[in-house]
């Protein structure tokens, strides 16, 4: 800035003295703020006492898994779907067949996959028992069980409906509904009424289809 006249100059001096105030005031606002950190730590420092740093452990923290999401609405509408699909109503008599103990068997299956299923051939690798459930709730746990079977990649399993020694008339109410459902499933390629030790009339032992 170019001073031209004495009131250029004068005016510069002003404009010079108001920046050094400034700088002054900012100067002396920093001090104030350093001096009342300083007084905190002090005070800190003088309420905590002595204090002695713990040891470095060089420690990662693990991350806990968060669990899988469960697909509730896809299950229920699963859930609907089968009950639409799995139809009391469907007369698998016959499909059924009575020789030498209830079966059941697809077309392209020979019969001796059902002879194998009676004499007990494939170890049983899991079991549902149906005993104590309402229509639907038996319905909806047979799906869920062939379903979770199914992912898991087993194949042979026992379903358990009872004898229906507890039913109204003494008879197997389940027993009828359980070979209409199996039979309307496409994952299952043949069952058989188990033998004695496996549960005889109360069960069935089921064949899966491969994954």
């Amino acid at each position: 800035m170019k001073a031209h006249s004495l009131k250029d100059l004068g005016r510069l001096r002003d404009a010079l003295q108001q920046r050094e105030r400034a700088a002054a005031e900012a100067r002396a606002r920093a001090a104030a703020a350093r001096a009342a950190a300083d007084r905190a730590r002090q005070l800190f420092a003088h309420s905590v006492g002595p204090v002695t740093p713990l040891p470095a452990l060089n420690l990662n923290l693990a991350s806990t898994p968060r669990p899988a999401p469960e697909p509730r609405q896809r299950q229920l509408d699963e859930a609907a779907a089968l009950r639409e699909a799995w139809s009391d109503e469907v007369d698998v008599e016959s499909l059924l067949l009575t020789d030498d103990g209830l079966s059941f068997r697809r077309p392209d299956i020979g019969p001796d996959v059902v002879t194998r299923l009676r004499r007990g051939h494939w170890s049983i690798q899991a079991e549902i028992d149906l005993h104590g459930l309402r229509r639907e709730e038996a319905r909806d746990a047979l799906a869920a069980f062939l379903r979770d079977t199914r992912r898991r990649g087993l194949r042979c399993l026992r379903v358990v409906h009872g004898k229906g020694h507890g039913s109204p008339g003494r008879q197997p109410v389940l027993k009828g509904k359980a070979q209409r459902w199996l039979a309307q499933s496409a994952d299952v390629l043949a069952f058989a009424q188990a033998s004695g030790p496996q549960g005889g009339a109360g069960a069935l032992i089921v064949l899966l289809a491969g994954t």
